[in-house]
């Protein structure tokens, strides 16, 4: 059995705008696995993002309770989760957030000169099928290529968890399987627990876990006994 990673207990987010109240979670009960790649789906608002920005620290509960491990993020200071987010957490979003003047191993290095135990930018490119677009800039490359430069980022710190908004939502269907397989392989080879967000629910076939949300809840959570290949998945 893998070591549990995350577990959330009763948690809550709630936006209060005048004396409207829209409750982004409502009372979620979680645990995420070890070296798992978790696919988390749902309509939009239903809450995918809201738990996936308080895992990976970005954001507070309402109520409830986050472990990650055995430390509690919600007793931990502003201070304490930036440490937490530095150290433990990559993070891959829709649109790429790389700097345009920087070229891609420049782009990846931004990490890396900051984190305690950095892999090189060259070894993080080539991971992710870069090694010969290393010194291109953004503006030179594909959305694809972009995304992919986005994840070395991420990984280059070697963090025990990624975290994915919707990282093929911006591409087509080639692309976005090529992104796909890289995650996957950084999940295999690095056994880093991978945590994606999709609109896609056919990608939930590549995952070893499911979570169905609705209306701020968990309305399911299935494992699959096999994996589909990210070139079978339907775009």
């Amino acid at each position: 059995m893998p070591q549990r990673i995350f577990r959330t207990v009763g948690i809550t987010k709630v936006y209060q705008t005048g004396e409207v109240k829209v409750f982004a979670l409502a009372g979620v009960d979680l645990e995420l696995f070890e070296g798992e790649m978790t696919v988390l789906l749902g309509p939009s608002g239903s809450g995918k993002s809201t738990l996936l920005n308080i895992l990976g620290g970005l954001d507070h509960v309402t109520d409830g309770h986050v472990w990650f491990r055995d430390t509690e993020l919600t007793t931990l200071s502003d201070r304490g989760l930036t440490r937490y987010r530095r150290d433990h957490v990559g993070f891959v979003f829709q649109f790429y957030n790389l700097v345009p003047s920087l070229t891609a191993r420049e782009n990846v290095q931004l990490v890396t000169d900051v984190s305690p135990d950095p892999m090189p930018a060259a070894e993080a490119l080539t991971l992710v099928g870069l090694g010969n677009r290393m010194d291109h800039f953004p503006a030179e490359m594909s959305g694809g290529e972009q995304q992919r430069v986005a994840i070395a980022r991420a990984i280059a710190k070697r963090p025990e968890v990624l975290l994915c908004d919707e990282p093929t939502g911006a591409l087509d269907s080639k692309t976005g399987v090529q992104v796909l397989e890289v995650l996957r392989d950084i999940n295999e080879r690095l056994g880093t627990t991978t945590v994606i967000i999709t609109h896609n629910a056919d990608i939930r076939r590549m995952a070893h876990r499911v979570v169905q949300f609705q209306d701020g809840k968990i309305s399911e959570v299935s494992i699959n006994k096999t994996r589909l290949d990210p070139a079978e998945i339907v775009w």
